[in-house]
């Protein structure tokens, strides 16, 4: 099972158009503020789907939504590349959004069922990890070869590769395993008793409600960080060829922080309110360079939150009970998105001011505050009591 799910990962984030199809926009006549609508058209589209889709995934086969995304993908891709325009670009994150939408909640669950039927479900994090890791593999290995294919054939040579990638990825997930614990009497059955019972059980467990929360505060304001790279790149002096080795340079980061998720699953709530801390600094120290050699920084902060990710993805799987799992998961989902629109919208009206590095500085804070109200809000007594890794 485990090398279909990183082969799933991987060819997932096999995508040559990352590290480009920002500049594609801006190629395209588009302006920064036009670029940042894209960014919220795509968020919008997944947080509309992103609950319903997880409680399909619960009622129906989270092995069919997998399926159906990377073709939504490949589709999206193929627009781009077919008719670079923006309202090209707006249905292509429209299709996107939907493609997160169908796979959030139901990969982590696929994960969660098929780990616990054979008897390994402790391995949780670690494979989760391994998996997040792979897929930024892949993603670095896409910077690495879009250089070279963008300088042979420009946006539709890396378009073509994305659409491929993504075709492969729908085949990978038909050959994915499917495994579920025998339900009970009173379990939900249909798609409106799962929704309800997914939204019951985030409702009157303060324990899964606070790692519920805890993962939009994790990871929304550095998945949206992540599109705005490239610019950043290229405002640091950066020829446009070259912006993919810097951006690479940053998913390398963040490939490590994944890989530590095996050493680091113990952590409590001040270990980890004190990775955010140090993702925070190292991102506003980066990014307040202005120089390319400011990108280690920001690996070394990509690395934090990407662990961060992983571990409050984590916490929130454990503290999960009900049925419903994908369900919750996509509600962490939902309010992520919700945060990202924010960020985004905070974002494409604050670049009208400001330039990408001080935005870069400005959006560590998030970061910064976070961890310190965890700290704050951790008392010893708490901590001695606190069970491992919850």
């Amino acid at each position: 099972m485990l090398p279909k799910l990183y082969a799933f990962s991987f060819l997932g984030d096999f995508i040559l158009l990352y590290p480009v199809y920002t500049l594609l926009f801006s190629d395209s006549g588009l302006t920064v503020p036009e670029i940042t609508s894209l960014f919220v058209i795509w968020a919008v589209a997944a947080l509309l789907l992103e609950v319903p889709t997880g409680a399909l995934a619960d009622s129906l086969s989270r092995k069919a939504l997998l399926v159906a995304g990377p073709l939504l993908g490949a589709a999206g891709f193929a627009l781009w590349t077919a008719v670079p325009s923006y309202w090209a670009f707006a249905a292509g994150f429209v299709l996107w959004g939907a493609r997160e939408a169908l796979e959030s909640g139901a990969f982590e669950a696929l994960v969660h069922d098929n780990l616990s039927h054979t008897g390994r479900g402790e391995r949780y994090a670690e494979v989760m990890g391994r998996a997040r890791s792979i897929g930024l593999v892949a993603t670095a290995l896409a910077m690495a070869i879009a250089s070279p294919a963008f300088a042979a054939g420009g946006y539709v040579a890396v378009g073509v590769g994305s659409v491929l990638a993504c075709l492969l990825c729908a085949a990978i997930a038909v050959t994915l395993p499917e495994h579920r614990a025998e339900p009970e009497d009173d379990d939900p059955t249909g798609y409106l008793d799962t929704l309800k019972e997914g939204l019951a059980e985030a409702r009157r467990s303060p324990r899964v409600r606070h790692a519920l929360l805890l993962v939009p505060a994790v990871t929304a304001v550095w998945g949206e960080l992540e599109e705005y790279v490239p610019l950043l790149a290229q405002e640091s002096g950066t020829a446009v060829p070259a912006v993919p080795l810097l951006v690479l340079l940053v998913w390398v980061g963040a490939t490590s922080g994944g890989l530590l998720a095996k050493r680091a699953a113990r952590l409590r709530t001040r270990g980890l309110a004190a990775v955010l801390a140090v993702g925070g600094l190292a991102l506003g120290v980066g990014a307040a360079t202005g120089h390319p050699a400011g990108f280690v920084g920001l690996a070394v902060a990509f690395a934090m939150f990407q662990l961060g990710e992983v571990l409050a993805d984590a916490r929130l799987q454990k503290r999960i009970t009900g049925p419903s799992r994908a369900t919750v998961t996509s509600l962490a989902g939902l309010l992520t998105d919700v945060c990202t629109i924010v960020a985004l919208v905070l974002y494409g009206a604050a670049s009208l001011v400001f330039s990408h590095s001080v935005l870069f500085v400005l959006f560590s804070v998030p970061y910064l505050v976070t961890a310190l109200v965890m700290s704050r809000r951790t008392s010893p007594l708490r901590l001695r009591g606190e069970v491992s890794g919850t």
